[in-house]
């Protein structure tokens, strides 16, 4: 078996960057160890990045969130000399397997999200502090944040040199995040992602291209009056202390992955990987101020951490189980007034944090390239957080009635008012109203039937569900369709899946999620960029890729 790639680490394993805490500010330095690649054969020269740089940034970000609640400003700067970020490693990029470049693409642009949303979603704004190069990749970290200074000085542009150089186009949203995010007219967007040099000074302020432009006698000084600026004037509620993220209990082994409450069994002949979710062992707690007291150990938040690690685990270390089955099994009403709790608190700084880390991970459910299904059987809990589940995947099977031998609470789905605006996808609506697009109607039918235990009739009436099946139908109808799944193309499912699952209007986060990555992972199939003549193989050698010149 390949390395596996882990998604656990803390700040005493970090090789790549450095956090210093000051009271409501953060400075997060990008240093990255040249020598400390996640694979063999490349150096990470110039603070470039590989998937390792970006596992411990998606740490740094969260560990933040849960553990420094008291930081309301974030700047990011490079701790070397007259470089921000080079971006991607290009060595890295040429020798790497096709799934990799694309899932390490897709991770890192789910990074950057979740810190640009840290201003909407819980006060604390990011600034990049640009000195030196900031090109590809680097500029792209910077475009995620919520306020770019650049330095004035003869060294320091930023720049999307991709198209030019490698013939393949910034993988992390760049050129989305200009035109959308940034503004930029079309025209200048098109000199910019055309040119290798990149753009300084004051013309980068004029194009929109960064927000303040500061001359360098002056740019420390300026960057934290800026950052303190930004904290004073936060809605971020105050807290004192956070909660300290502890190792997830979880153990690896040819059957699967194995956590306190999250159980993935790995079928290789068919393909599949079977994802057990637990209900809590205990009833919620009687207090917001116990959900503190619990840190780590709480329901809702180590369920969410050990989905999200699965979720990643799978994604990187396990590419031909094409599909994902969800299952649950706990007590319903107990899932719910954990989540309600939350919902009722949502003002306090822990509560918050949790409730959008939920939001995060069930938008990697949605973005996930595999096949994905539910079955709602007897004795699960499909309740509130946990129903979103029915509504992110492509299908879903629910028991009707009885089972013979089956002893377990019969089946239902529980919504609560969390189904209906606390977890939107990244087109901007619920999966509820995405599922009943152009439905109306039928969502509010749903809404009617808040805290309501829907068994498996009421349910495929409102909509809820794919098909219900009884006893007779239940094995036979499942095993058919996970065959008939696992026999499917690879490519032809990933294609179709991704196009259905985003109804409705396209945002920036859908174009990235959906437009880029169709066409990054073309191109990266194309000669023109990987090919032994390509740009990616004959970057650094003095000689231009070859291009195959036809348009397709």
């Amino acid at each position: 078996m390949s390395k596996v790639i882990d998604f656990q680490t803390d700040p005493s394993k970090y090789r790549h960057w450095k956090v210093e805490y000051d009271g409501p500010v953060a400075t997060v330095y990008m240093d990255v160890d040249e020598n400390a690649g996640l694979f063999d054969g490349y150096q990470l020269k110039l603070n470039s990045y590989d998937l390792g740089v970006d596992i411990e940034l998606s740490d740094v970000v969260q560990r933040m969130r849960f553990e420094h609640p008291e930081v309301k400003t974030v700047v990011m700067k490079s701790a070397k000399d007259k470089v921000f970020c080079a971006g991607a490693n290009i060595r890295m990029l040429g020798g790497a397997a096709h799934s990799h470049k694309v899932n390490f693409c897709k991770f890192t642009n789910e990074t950057r999200n979740t810190f640009e949303a840290a201003e909407a979603d819980s006060g604390q704004k990011w600034i990049a502090a640009v000195k030196g190069a900031c090109a590809g990749g680097g500029y792209e970290l910077a475009l995620a944040c919520n306020y770019i200074m650049l330095t004035d000085d003869s060294t320091s542009s930023v720049a999307l040199p991709e198209v030019p150089l490698l013939a393949v186009l910034p993988g992390t949203g760049g050129l989305t995040r200009v035109t959308d995010k940034r503004k930029v007219r079309r025209d200048r967007a098109d000199i910019f992602c055309s040119i290798e040099e990149g753009v300084k000074g004051k013309r980068a302020k004029d194009w929109r291209l960064v927000d303040e432009v500061v001359p360098n006698s002056k740019f420390d000084e300026t960057v934290d009056e800026r950052a303190r600026e930004f904290a004073a004037a936060s809605t971020k509620p105050v807290a004192d202390k956070g909660i300290a993220l502890g190792p997830l209990n979880r153990t690896i082994d040819d059957k699967g992955v194995h956590y306190d409450l999250v159980e993935v069994e790995i079928d290789r002949d068919g393909r599949k990987a079977t994802i057990t979710i637990s209900g809590p062992d205990a009833d919620a707690p009687a207090s917001i101020d116990d959900v503190v007291a619990a840190g780590d150990q709480g329901y809702m938040l180590k369920l969410a951490r050990e989905l999200d690690d699965a979720i990643m685990h799978l994604r990187l270390n396990e590419m031909e189980l094409g599909l994902w089955v969800f299952r649950t099994q706990g007590d319903p009403e107990q899932v719910k007034a954990h989540e309600d709790l939350l919902l009722a608190n949502d003002d306090n700084w822990l509560a918050n944090e949790i409730l959008m880390f939920w939001k995060r991970v069930l938008k990697r459910i949605d973005v996930t390239s595999r096949s994905l299904t539910a079955l709602v059987e007897h004795g699960s809990c499909y309740a509130g957080v946990l129903a979103e589940i029915l509504f992110a995947v492509d299908r879903s099977y629910m028991m009707e009635d009885e089972f013979e031998g089956d002893n377990r609470p019969i089946a239902t789905i529980t919504l609560s008012d969390s189904n209906f605006g606390r977890y939107p996808m990244g087109n901007d609506l619920t999966r509820l109203e995405t599922r009943f697009y152009g439905e109306p109607d039928s969502v509010d039918a749903a809404k009617a039937k808040i805290g309501e235990a829907l068994e498996a009739e009421e349910a495929d009436d409102l909509g809820l569900v794919t098909m219900i099946l009884d006893d007779i139908d239940w094995d036979d109808e499942i095993r058919i369709f996970m065959e008939e799944r696992a026999s499917f193309s690879p490519d032809a499912m990933t294609g179709m899946e991704a196009n259905l699952r985003f109804a409705g209007p396209e945002t920036m986060e859908t174009r990235i999620f959906g437009r880029l990555t169709a066409w990054q992972n073309w191109i990266f199939n194309r000669p023109n960029a990987v090919g032994a003549d390509g740009a990616l193989q004959r970057y650094g050698t003095g000689v231009r890729g070859e291009y195959n010149m036809e348009r397709v």
